[in-house]
């Protein structure tokens, strides 16, 4: 059995979305207490968030972008209490320094992975990431958490491939848009079109030197385990054997569930399962066992928290 690191940190429940808004703290909060529930928890090994250093958000995103979000305690305080980015991504005065946070877990995942400290980590965190773009928030989403990591890894750690794994049914925009130009790290997104944000056509391959270093995989409403699976065993498994990464990175979506409510997916718990499977006979074959999956979506709880328990017991294989 792997070694699987959960980190959490109950200051990402306080970045607060509002009473209605789909990303709130009781997502989180509904994984944290399932997983306990069941005793998932103490078969894990806790890791403690540190904020991210500024250096390597500036690896990923524009020095405005991260001034404007630092700007944001006191635009929101003057707004009462909440202000909106975008039509859909709100944040309150502590949002940012918990985005930053945030981040700075997933780079402390990593850390903890590299060190051997632990074979693989699952990231409890919020806000999520993959719709930040370099230059902007957008979906919910704050800072690229994902593209972060994948930034740490090859400045901080000399990791040469890096295969991030996107199975969130909205595409990562924001990780394509921040990686897309770099060999390095090989963004896969399997996902529902049309849904937000309209992008991931199978023709965006990437661009200058990282074309051929994306690989999006859209699928219609009502596609379910199956049509998934078969992604993951056609389309992407004969491009990870080529690409042979070092280090797997996942952004961990579980909103293509059958009982989500922001998408018409068909996936069920037992997909989420296999999916798991894949990714980690992936990363066993080419990449010393090392993965770091990072939460992203998820909204009817119940199927998030099972979704999410089972991917985590996926790790521990």
């Amino acid at each position: 059995m792997a070694r699987v690191g959960y980190l959490f940190s109950p200051r990402f429940l306080e970045h607060d979305t509002g009473p209605v808004h789909p990303e709130r703290a009781h997502r989180l909060a509904a994984i944290h207490e399932h997983l306990d529930r069941e005793g998932v928890l103490r078969e894990l090994v806790p890791i403690e968030p540190v904020p991210a250093p500024r250096e390597r958000l500036l690896a990923a995103h524009d020095a405005a972008h991260l001034d404007r979000l630092d700007a944001t305690p006191t635009e929101a305080l003057c707004q009462a209490k909440y202000l909106h980015l975008d039509p859909d991504t709100i944040c309150c005065g502590a949002s940012y320094d918990i985005a930053v946070l945030a981040a700075g877990g997933t780079l402390r995942a990593v850390d903890a992975v590299m060190a051997r400290e632990v074979d693989r980590v699952f990231c409890a965190l919020r806000p999520p990431g993959h719709h930040a773009e370099r230059d902007r928030a957008r979906g919910f989403c704050l800072l690229g958490n994902a593209a972060i990591a994948a930034r740490h890894l090859k400045l901080g750690h000399g990791v040469e491939r890096v295969l991030i794994v996107d199975f969130d049914v909205h595409h990562g925009n924001g990780t394509q848009h921040i990686l897309e130009e770099d060999p390095g790290s090989y963004y896969m997104s399997v996902h529902q079109h049309p849904l937000y944000p309209g992008t991931g056509a199978a023709f965006e391959r990437g661009t200058g030197k990282g074309e051929g270093f994306t690989l999006n995989v859209p699928l219609p409403p009502g596609s379910g385990d199956e049509q998934f699976l078969e992604v993951f065993d056609r389309a992407f498994a004969p491009e990870v054997k080529r690409f042979r990464p070092q280090f797997v990175l996942v952004s961990a979506g579980f909103d293509a569930h059958a009982d989500d409510p922001l998408a018409q997916m068909q996936v069920t718990t037992g997909g989420f399962a296999e999916i798991t499977r894949r990714i980690v006979d992936w990363a066993g074959e080419h990449a010393e066992g090392r993965v770091v999956s990072v939460l992203e979506g998820g909204y009817e709880l119940s199927a998030l928290a099972e979704s999410a328990r089972v991917h985590i017991e996926g790790l521990a294989h």
